[in-house]
């Protein structure tokens, strides 16, 4: 079902959730593309996203969030189009297709958010589907609606044009230019609590509308926490999944995220990617500038920085930037920018949790490349402490030499066990080889 040649290293990118919430506009989203271009394309990063309500076009102006019911952009045949206001290019029915040709004259990869299903406007305005002899009321299930966001019903697949509809939208987001589609309250769906997999046959719609649609794309769901027993059904149909709710700038959602790779670790393959959501590194959350008083910057601490990138390098989670990165300092470039960490993350392989205790945590993974080890220690209580692994533990023979790789520096030759003082929260990585 999915096409074999597209996300087989885990997708490298940027979306706008996390600095603009529903807000972003044209000038951000071209913006953080040629900031991408510019600092961060050499090292593998390539899609600039735009997230939910882009077809919305107030969006950011009377609430930081969602406008219940809002007025929503639409084609004549239900079909979300970027809203002018906010997307000036889209106008004359070009929709993101201007925006998609810069991006990709950049080097780089465009994609889009969208909630399953179809626009409420469209439905109460019995708005004909294309392809079909129906309307978006025949195929719309009312029983299916999302609880933190009013704009879409779900479809339900036993109407006829259900498949039309999403056939229709992913025909429009190919003639866009579009290379990477995150598709949103499916993963883990909010409108049924005792069936939290209930998007499954969405899911699967979703899947042949994108093979039909004659571009390749990536295929992302969210959010989660997915369900580890529809594995094999998120394996044949998606690129990346959620494995968690919404992840922020919080210690304890970061603690949560070690048990929930190892949950996920054996799922890790080319073209498969268990997601541990974006990364909030940066400045963070503008769309609360003038309703809240928090922090614009991130709450993570420098060390608590590099423990979330090296648990989602050595798990190789896809890696999606949520700040707004032309405001970043030389720090957070530095963890985007470090070649031997995302060297790890691109060719690592059967990477697994060696330990997990309320303290500390050990991961180990191979370099298809040459073999070496790459091992990470994290440090996970609030005091500075001696982390260790032994090489039973490790799966290890004899002597390697040993380069910690945030500080670029060569241990010389260890033997026996892996072991560093570490700060409250903190990390080391590294390579180990014969």
């Amino acid at each position: 079902m999915k096409k074999d040649n597209v996300a087989l290293t885990p997708p490298m990118g940027w979306n706008s959730w996390d600095c603009y919430g529903p807000a972003v506009n044209e000038e951000q989203l071209l913006g953080n593309a040629q900031y991408m271009a510019g600092h961060l394309k050499e090292y593998g990063w390539e899609y600039v996203c735009c997230d939910i309500q882009w077809s919305e076009p107030t969006a950011g102006k009377v609430s930081p969030y969602y406008v219940p019911f809002a007025w929503l952009t639409l084609d004549e045949y239900g079909r979300q189009l970027p809203a002018v206001e906010r997307f000036p290019s889209a106008a004359g029915g070009k929709g993101f297709g201007p925006i998609a040709e810069k991006i990709h004259n950049m080097g780089l990869k465009f994609g889009i958010h969208i909630m399953r299903g179809v626009p409420r406007l469209a439905v109460h305005q019995h708005l004909p589907v294309k392809g079909a002899d129906t309307t978006c009321d025949k195929i719309a299930s009312d029983a299916s609606i999302c609880r933190w966001n009013t704009d879409m019903y779900g479809i339900d697949a036993s109407k006829e044009g259900a498949q039309a509809y999403y056939d229709s939208i992913f025909e429009l987001y190919a003639s866009w230019g579009v290379d990477y589609v995150k598709v949103d309250d499916i993963c883990n769906t909010n409108a049924y609590p005792n069936d939290p997999y209930s998007g499954e046959k969405e899911i699967e719609m979703i899947r042949k509308a994108m093979d039909k649609c004659g571009r390749p794309m990536v295929l992302s769901l969210s959010p989660g926490p997915a369900v580890i027993d529809k594995a094999w059904h998120l394996r044949q149909n998606a690129n990346m999944w959620r494995i968690t709710d919404d992840f922020w700038d919080q210690w304890e959602l970061l603690l949560e995220m070690f048990w929930r790779c190892e949950v996920w670790e054996r799922q890790v393959s080319p073209g498969c990617w268990p997601d541990c959501d974006m990364l909030p590194l940066g400045r963070l959350r503008l769309h609360l500038q003038g309703f809240s008083e928090e922090s614009t910057w991130t709450k993570f601490t420098q060390e608590e920085q590099i423990t979330m990138m090296s648990l989602w390098c050595i798990f190789r989670s896809p890696l999606i930037m949520g700040g707004e990165m032309r405001d970043n300092d030389a720090f957070t470039l530095s963890l985007l920018t470090n070649r031997e960490i995302l060297d790890m993350h691109r060719y690592g392989t059967g990477a697994h949790q060696v330990y997990r205790t309320d303290k500390a945590a050990a991961w180990r993974s191979v370099d298809t490349r040459d073999g070496g080890v790459y091992v990470a220690l994290f440090n996970l209580s609030d005091g500075e402490k001696e982390i260790s692994a032994c090489w039973e533990e490790l799966e290890l023979e004899g002597a390697y030499t040993a380069r910690e790789l945030w500080s670029h520096q060569d241990q010389g030759t260890v033997e026996g066990k892996l072991a560093a003082t570490l700060p409250a929260h903190g990390a080391k990585v590294y390579k180990l080889c014969k």
